[in-house]
């Protein structure tokens, strides 16, 4: 006897605005269980004392969630020079307060110069990372501190927004597993002083991004929007057809930054089946998003030895 699957089919992406305090996988639920969604999966963590874009997605786009873990980030994250602690946020016990040293905004320019580009990055010990299959935080709440690799970061912009002398509020856009925390104690540790983060808010995963640094951006007229929880239960309240029409965002909208191959129709009915094809002028390397007839998006695939196109990754029903 079959079991019955519980949760009805919802298919696409959200972008949840996640709150302080939550953990993405408490985000994830409450949002699941808003919706009853029947599958769901969240694209990578965002701390709890972080807040801001946090993409959920549903059904079959939990197969582009990987996708979505390798794409770049970008935040807004204020520091506090003076002061380090052991988490290098607020929540952490304070283990020392150093004097902060006669700093002007251009000074501080020169300070963050050495960040911007490509850099190694030693992930904290308060971080989820494993080594040895047990994640670092657990770790050092046991008072451990064990050796970890740096890893290879690209900052592909750090601009300096705000700045009294004390507080210094950056806008930050990386290459995946960039640890904005370390980023604010590296630069601390550059001053002399220390520094810690006292907020931080994603503000763009991959191809969104839903705020600017100033508010003559207009590129940003045309993103999709961010959703808050209290938002989306007096959507889903009021209508809760509509509400899914208003938030959930088409599964290729993740892969923007993706070529494209478009098929006629019997090139679409055979990959559609998991046959490859020939055609032509397709990229010859890396992933692709498949169109069929109508712009139907069909999946992602790649040239095979042969010259033909595969399919990896079928969304489309048959």
């Amino acid at each position: 006897m079959s079991r019955r699957r519980r949760g009805r089919e919802i298919n696409g992406i959200l972008l949840l605005d996640k709150p302080l305090g939550l953990s993405s996988n408490q985000a994830l639920q409450r949002v699941k269980y808003l919706l009853q969604a029947a599958k769901a999966g969240h694209t990578g963590s965002l701390d709890p004392e972080a807040t801001g874009m946090l993409p959920l997605c549903f059904g079959h786009a939990t197969r582009v969630s990987g996708l979505l873990l390798d794409a770049d980030k970008t935040y807004r994250v204020t520091g506090r020079l003076g002061i380090r602690t052991e988490t290098g946020d607020m929540e952490g016990a304070v283990v020392e307060e150093l004097p902060v040293p006669a700093l002007t905004p251009e000074i501080l320019e020169a300070y963050l110069e050495p960040f911007r580009g490509i850099v190694q990055q030693i992930p904290p010990m308060y971080s989820a990372l494993k080594v040895d299959g047990k994640r670092l935080y657990e770790l050092a709440r046991a008072g451990e501190t064990v050796e970890r690799q740096p890893r290879t970061i690209h900052f592909y912009r750090i601009e300096l927004l705000n700045f009294d002398g004390e507080y210094f509020e950056l806008l930050v856009h990386s290459s995946k597993g960039a640890y904005i925390r370390t980023l604010i104690e590296d630069i601390g540790a550059a001053i002399g002083c220390g520094a810690v983060v006292t907020k931080l808010r994603r503000i763009g995963v991959g191809p969104w991004l839903v705020e600017s640094a100033t508010t003559s951006d207009a590129s940003l007229d045309s993103m999709p929007r961010m959703w808050t929880l209290d938002e989306l239960t007096e959507l889903v309240e009021a209508d809760e057809e509509t509400a899914l029409n208003r938030v959930i965002l088409p599964t290729d909208s993740a892969l923007a930054s993706y070529p494209v191959v478009r098929l006629d129709a019997d090139s679409a009915f055979h990959i559609r089946h998991g046959h490859p094809v020939f055609v032509a002028q397709a990229p010859q390397t890396g992933w692709f998003c498949i169109y069929g007839p109508d712009d139907l998006f069909l999946g992602m695939g790649e040239v095979l030895d042969d010259g033909r196109v595969a399919p990896r990754r079928l969304f489309a029903a048959l």
